[in-house]
């Protein structure tokens, strides 16, 4: 499978946040991270070893083997099998729906095409960068032929799946927690206006209407110069750098692969 071009995959980190807003806006995935029975997987408790599991995912759907990607998923299976609504759930959700992960497979594409459309100096995303763009699903339980089967049709399928994009006040004070980045260390607070500008900056409208982050011409205009400077930077990183962190949690995976530890 052709690999996505790795000019944005170490920049796109900066984007991470607005597209777990994204994904979490599908009020089945957002309750199914609130309520999750995962503690080792919660953000808030544990949020180097979370950090390093969703990173780990990225980069095995995006720059790992077949085989990788088997292993992975059945990893992660291990964990979204204890992932499921309860009679008190205001919504029913499940993590092995394909629909919940077909939503979030196009979240991760739609933070990829924005993202490389800013930082790839407003070039297009190519036909062959889509295509391996249904790793991002199909790394999990969604069918290859499940995958929009091109752009035209994924901008169709986005369009549509807006409609059923809904954030709560339950899901909001979660994900505002995210934004203000109240997960880390307090050492780690006075970031989070320049986190929550970016962070807005990277979602589309409806989202932010949604979250209630006010958003202007004037902050738009301060975001694009923010990026052209940062597509610079980008541009001019050897390979390595652009593909960081990605590379070192590709390498700590075939690690713990070879030494038959947990991946998850």
């Amino acid at each position: 499978m052709p690999e996505l071009d790795d000019a944005v995959l170490g920049a796109g980190l900066l984007a991470g946040t607005a597209n777990v807003i994204m994904q979490l806006g599908r009020p089945g995935v957002g309750y199914g991270v609130a309520e999750s029975k995962v503690h080792s997987g919660n953000v808030f408790h544990h949020p180097v070893k979370r950090t390093r599991t969703t990173l780990t995912y990225l980069a095995v759907a995006t720059l790992g083997t077949d085989e990788e990607r088997r292993a992975y998923r059945r990893a992660v299976n291990r964990q979204h099998a204890q992932v499921r609504s309860t009679e008190s759930s205001p919504v029913r959700y499940n993590a092995f729906d394909e629909d919940l992960q077909l939503w979030v497979a196009a979240c991760l594409y739609k933070g990829f095409e924005d993202t490389y459309t800013l930082l790839g100096g407003g070039r297009e995303v190519t036909d062959e960068m889509y295509e391996a763009s249904a790793a991002f699903g199909t790394t999990l339980q969604v069918r290859p032929e499940s995958w929009p089967a091109d752009r035209d049709a994924f901008a169709e399928y986005w369009e549509k799946s807006l409609d059923r994009v809904d954030i709560d006040d339950r899901i909001r004070a979660y994900l505002t927690d995210l934004v203000e980045l109240r997960f880390l260390p307090r050492v780690a607070r006075p970031f989070a206006p320049l986190h929550r500008f970016v962070t807005t900056g990277f979602l589309p409208p409806r989202f932010r209407e949604e979250m209630r982050l006010p958003w202007s011409h004037r902050r738009q205009r301060r975001f694009d110069a923010l990026m052209r400077a940062i597509a610079v930077v980008v541009r001019l990183s050897p390979g390595p750098l652009r593909r960081f962190p990605y590379n070192l949690c590709l390498w700590d995976l075939r690690r713990r692969l070879a030494a038959g530890r947990p991946l998850v």
